[in-house]
Formats: structure tokens, sequence, C-alpha cells
């Protein structure tokens, strides 16, 4: 950027030759916006929950000066389809609700308080906010509660992320 400078870690990996190595080349991932790095992550899918941690995080990312990056995981979950006697195939059907959950971020008038970003990724929910977390150098990870039969089953999203996560983890209830 034209008049702003930033400086370099000393910490900061090399950028991968890729034809030196191919693997390395996979490895690297794109630069984050400067602003966010050491900011607040929080999970949002539009729940209850996941409001009550986002205001949380809100003030958090206010109080500590720091952007604040919205995760929401997507739900691209594989489709069986099939046409007569021809084998099933495998379509991976695209979630749009990040679109309309955008949209309503967008036109929030508490998120004026703070610089955010909103991050779709798919996958499983724990290991994608704990790596947005680790490209950001995220200072904390904000959830809400999972409530019902399905978070007693499986385990609640916030009690895995707290086992594994390599950053202090805030559950909201």
């Amino acid at each position: 950027m034209a008049g702003h400078d930033f400086p370099e870690p000393a910490d900061r990996r090399q950028v991968a030759d890729s034809t030196v190595d191919p693997l390395a080349a996979a490895d690297t991932r794109h630069a984050c916006d400067p602003a966010f790095q050491h900011g607040v992550v929080v999970g949002f899918d539009g729940s209850t929950s996941s409001e009550r941690a986002l205001a949380y995080a809100i003030g958090m990312a206010r109080r500590s000066g720091s952007g604040l990056i919205i995760v929401h995981v997507a739900n691209r979950l594989p489709t069986t389809v099939w046409a007569g006697c021809e084998p099933p195939v495998f379509v991976d059907v695209p979630d749009h609700r990040t679109e309309v959950l955008g949209l309503e971020l967008a036109c929030a008038d508490h998120l004026s308080e703070v610089p955010w970003v909103l991050v779709e990724r798919g996958g499983d929910i724990c290991h994608e906010l704990e790596e947005v977390g680790r490209e950001y150098s995220a200072d904390a990870i904000v959830v809400g509660s999972t409530h019902g039969l399905v978070g007693r089953i499986f385990g609640s999203v916030a009690g895995r992320l707290a086992r594994r996560a390599q950053r202090p983890v805030v559950v909201i209830p």
C-alpha cells in the first residue's frame, strides 16, 4: 500500500518457490489482512447462541482495539444423485447461508464499532475455527454453547474446540 509501511516480523516464513518444491507451495496460504492480525475469531451461524457469542466478541475486539474475524463454516455435505440405472454420483451442494449471513451482518448497527471480516469455510467446525485462528494469529476464539441432543451425543463444538485449540476459547452460554 502506498504510504503505509508494515514492519516484517522476524519469524515470518519465506514464501515457497513452487518450481523448487511443489509440496511447499501447497502449504503456504494467502497473507491475511494485517488489520485483523491478533484479532478475535468468532464462530457464527445465525443461531441465538452464536448471536450472543458475536456480541461478546464485538466487546472483546473493541476493548482490545483489534479486528473481528467472523467465521461461518458452511454445510457442504456431499449429496447423492441417482438417475435411473446409472451409479450414484456425489455432488458438492453449496451452502448459500453465508451470503444471507453476510447481508444481515452488513446491515447490523452494532458491528460498526469494530472492523470485521466474514470468512467462509467448509469442513469440521472445530478444525476450521482453529485454522482461521492460526492464520490470523488470533488472541481468542469465541463460540456459543451447543444445546440439544446432537451436542450431547457427539460432543459440543465448544468442548471439542477447548480441548484441541492452541489459543484461549471463550464459550458463551
